[in-house]
């Protein structure tokens, strides 16, 4: 099947490694559920994966080109309604088995997946489930090329510490999207050190955890002042910024 899809959209499609990983955790359902939400449907491809394996598919899309392309290549699935609304405006009156989101950045920064989800759970059965399911987010001690953050395409950087996890979220959970933490490094070299990498691993099901991908959570370099370091010196900083809010909202500073 060929789907019609914005050139943003169109890159999401062609990143095989997100694709599959959705696809993988929506197989996992028999079939026999009623009800899934597919928030920011993009072009659709998702909801034509739960359409197999739901009675009924609600997908939303606030962007009116998306919501359009979606529109059309959803035409002939009769069990998929696509509406073109803004998530945090939508009254989830109707209770589904699973809500799919894929609002997904790097640490959840950048976009509204968190804001979204804590509006749409009241859509949610008691037992109700969310693809994807939560994230793990980890950290590494770098010397950056470039002094301003960016994202890990086609960035120069060195490493100076190992990866070490400082955060989970499941997003069945309540998440206050305002996030404050100390991120403690032992420095492996001696050398000159001013920014972390942060590398984001999506959970999908249990059982499917995928890591960075092109279209899926490609890892953030943000800059500090520059400092020596030795090796086996330990380095904390403290790291905050508001989910949904984009990457003007961080502050990263050397303890």
């Amino acid at each position: 099947m060929k789907f019609k899809a914005t050139p943003y959209h169109f890159d999401l499609i062609k990143d095989d490694q997100r694709l599959s990983a959705f696809f993988e955790a929506i197989k996992e359902y028999d079939g026999e559920n009623e009800l899934a939400y597919d928030l920011g449907c993009g072009s659709g491809i998702l909801s034509y994966f739960l359409s197999a394996y739901f009675k009924e598919v609600i997908s939303l899309e606030i962007d009116k080109s998306a919501f359009d392309c979606a529109k059309e290549n959803l035409a002939g699935l009769e069990n998929v309604d696509v509406i073109n609304t803004d998530v945090l405006k939508y009254d989830f009156d109707k209770k589904a088995d699973l809500i799919v989101c894929e609002m997904m950045d790097t640490a959840l920064i950048d976009e509204e997946q968190i804001p979204v989800l804590n509006h749409a759970k009241q859509g949610l059965r008691p037992n109700g489930r969310i693809i994807p399911q939560g994230i793990i987010n980890s950290a590494q001690l770098v010397n950056l090329e470039r002094e301003y953050i960016h994202w890990d395409e086609n960035a120069k950087y060195e490493i100076y510490s190992d990866d070490a996890v400082f955060s989970e979220f499941n997003f069945s959970d309540d998440i206050n999207p305002n996030f404050n933490a100390d991120l403690s490094f032992k420095v492996k070299k001696d050398g000159t050190v001013n920014g972390i990498k942060i590398t984001t691993f999506t959970k999908l099901t249990d059982d499917i955890i995928c890591g960075p991908t092109p279209m899926l959570n490609p890892p953030l370099l943000i800059p500090f002042d520059e400092k020596s370091v030795k090796s086996n010196q330990y380095i904390t900083v403290n790291l905050k910024y508001i989910m949904g809010n984009g990457i003007e909202s961080i502050e990263l500073n050397v303890l």
